[in-house]
């Protein structure tokens, strides 16, 4: 493992505990408004008004929110502090949520959906930072952990989606995660307090652990737009985040096309995303201890190309098998993240890599969903779509080569 530590703002056991119980909410809720929403699509389409058309807007939106918020995170951070904006970040999640439950029209849901996912975009990026600033000591543990609720929200609300929609309304299925989320909420307001109170120290480099109020504000990196580490990272995750979102997006309607009902479409989704869980335990122990993880890449674009192959040829008949390989596929969703903290030495490189690579890679996947719905209704087939998932499995391979290559940002970069 390549990346260092510096004992800045590393808590004690018990001061530990409020973070962490934040950072497993908010990554609980971190898929929740994706997942448990996509198998509702057609009943809240019929009462709202709206047809497929807009159901590729949706999935485009939320990586489009991914991207502009993940871009402008690290930038708010660096003014406000690191906890300062995940407290805001999950409140517009919470808010959004909510709203997209109250929407009676397609216009509210589309603006609802953009504020939720401002909100999810910007927690993407500065829970990773989060972790390294405060558990550098137990980056494995906190990392698998923080990844593993992440994956438990993906693949419940899906699962739950339809059982709670016949039970309570489909606002009710999609409004129940605010619960959740209004916790994070109070957990993260009241640790940037004590953290405000306390004035914790940040080291940005290899120097004398600084004091005052704005030691935990991330200082600026120069030059690392320029590096090969952070535009091949860019792409890896960029490809990862299509292939994901699309599946995420797309595959009900794909399974409903061939035969399936909706409660088994809402199963298969929360079938893909189990497998998640398993990668979340597995994958980054297996990243931090490989000195080069490529093996893994090419493992998984193996695998998503296999369940391609097979949902595209017999989609009922092996629906299982298929979407089992892709879950397992989009194992290169924990690898990027778990290389984002290995390939930096501080919390401001992390802060840095985690920014551009989930806002440029999210910008990168929105012609996922997009571009899937258009050839759709385009061509009345998903032939042209899988050409392009294809075709993005060959970038992610040779991005998932440069990036994985050992070295860490800071070392090609000027700090200040």
């Amino acid at each position: 493992m390549l990346s260092t530590t510096t004992p800045s703002s590393v808590l004690t056991r018990r001061g530990a505990i409020l973070p962490l119980a934040a950072i497993a909410l908010t990554a609980l809720n971190l898929r929740t408004a994706v997942t448990g929403f996509s198998p509702l699509l057609d009943t809240i389409g019929r009462d709202l008004g709206f047809g497929e058309s807009l159901f590729g807007v949706l999935g485009t939106i939320v990586t489009a929110s991914f991207a502009v918020f993940g871009l402008l995170a690290p930038l708010v951070a660096r003014r406000v502090g690191l906890e300062a904006t995940v407290v805001v970040a999950t409140l517009l999640t919470t808010v959004g949520v909510v709203a997209r439950a109250m929407s009676t029209d397609a216009v509210g849901t589309v603006v609802s959906t953009v504020v939720a996912f401002a909100g999810v975009g910007t927690s993407n990026v500065i829970i990773v930072p989060l972790v390294k600033k405060y558990f550098p000591d137990r980056l494995k543990a906190v990392s698998s952990g923080y990844l593993a609720l992440l994956q438990v929200g993906q693949f419940t609300a899906p699962l739950v989606a339809v059982p709670l929609a016949a039970a309570g309304g489909w606002q009710f299925a999609i409004g129940i995660w605010a619960a959740p989320l209004s916790a994070a909420v109070v957990l993260w307001f009241i640790f940037a307090l004590r953290q405000g109170r306390s004035a914790p120290t940040n080291a940005p480099v290899d120097t004398t652990p600084t004091t005052g109020a704005t030691a935990d504000r991330p200082h600026r990196i120069a030059g690392a737009w320029k590096t090969t580490l952070l535009w091949s990272m860019v792409l890896m995750f960029g490809m990862t985040a299509l292939n994901t979102y699309a599946v995420l997006t797309w595959l009900p309607t794909i399974m409903s096309d061939a035969g399936a009902d909706p409660a088994a479409s809402g199963s298969l989704l929360a079938l893909f995303s189990v497998f998640g869980l398993l990668a979340a335990f597995v994958v980054p122990p297996l990243t931090l201890r490989m000195t080069n993880p490529f093996p893994l890449v090419l493992l998984c674009v193996l695998l998503l190309a296999a369940g391609y192959a097979g949902l595209m040829l017999a989609p009922l008949q092996g629906a299982i098998v298929w979407v089992v390989l892709l879950g397992l596929g989009v194992s290169t969703f924990p690898l990027c993240l778990t290389l984002v903290n290995a390939r930096t030495r501080t919390p401001v490189g992390s802060s840095t890599l985690s920014g551009a690579m989930q806002g440029l890679g999210y910008a990168l996947a929105c012609v996922g969903p997009l571009f899937i719905g258009l050839l759709y209704s385009a061509t009345g087939s998903w032939t042209s779509s899988y050409v392009l998932l294809f075709a993005s499995l060959v970038v992610m391979l040779a991005s998932g080569f440069m990036a994985c290559r050992p070295r860490l940002l800071e070392d090609a970069v000027r700090v200040g």
